[in-house]
């Protein structure tokens, strides 16, 4: 049986929810975390589809993964679907000094944490990443969790961990390196993993 988040043994819902990915022809992938709390790069994100297999992948492997999305997404009826699936609601008007500085406040509180960030933030092709998520693992004191959705080979999970140095060319270096040749569902929308110019 495919290994869940530490501490959390399988469930019916983890038993079925794996079965229903390799039934989709998906292999779940899932290194072992250094600690209980890190941020999760996912990439390449390149199509609405890649909700569903992530979706299954987390019920599958147990993981705390949570996201952050803005505060008036979650009104009703909307906003207990976003709860169910890890949202966490966020005032950016009432965050201390700034979006990064709110989330990381969030991964501090918990106990343990898979946050959830599609670092190209689009769908659409883009010429580097945002570098939010490497601050927020920064400030925060915890690993990157580089997570593939590659739908060349069906692969879908979190392969290994960068611990973010300051360094951010070197460490997207490493990004790249787990990454490896990992192809989204449309090709043509995923751009280079590179970190966003300096101003």
């Amino acid at each position: 049986m495919f290994a869940t988040w530490p501490g959390r043994p399988h469930t019916l819902t983890s038993r079925a929810a794996l079965v229903a990915l390799r039934l989709a022809g998906w292999t779940p992938l899932l290194a072992t975390p250094p600690g209980p709390r890190c941020v999760a790069a996912a990439a390449p994100h390149t199509s609405n589809a890649d909700f569903w297999p992530g979706l299954f992948w987390t019920w599958a492997t147990r993981s705390p993964v949570r996201y952050v999305a803005k505060d008036s997404l979650f009104r009703f009826p909307l906003g207990l679907f976003m709860r169910a699936v890890g949202g966490i609601p966020l005032d950016r008007r009432q965050a201390r000094a700034n979006f990064v500085d709110g989330v990381v406040e969030i991964i501090r509180q918990e106990p343990e944490i898979m946050l959830l960030v599609a670092p190209e933030g689009t769908r659409a092709h883009a010429p580097h990443w945002k570098t939010g998520f490497y601050y927020m693992a920064l400030e925060a004191g915890v690993p990157i969790g580089v997570m593939v959705l590659d739908w060349g080979r069906k692969r879908i999970g979190v392969v290994g961990y960068v611990t973010p140095t300051g360094d951010v060319e070197a460490d997207f270096a490493r990004i790249r390196d787990l990454l490896g040749d990992t192809r989204g569902k449309k090709p043509q929308n995923q751009g280079p993993v590179m970190p966003r110019p300096k101003d």
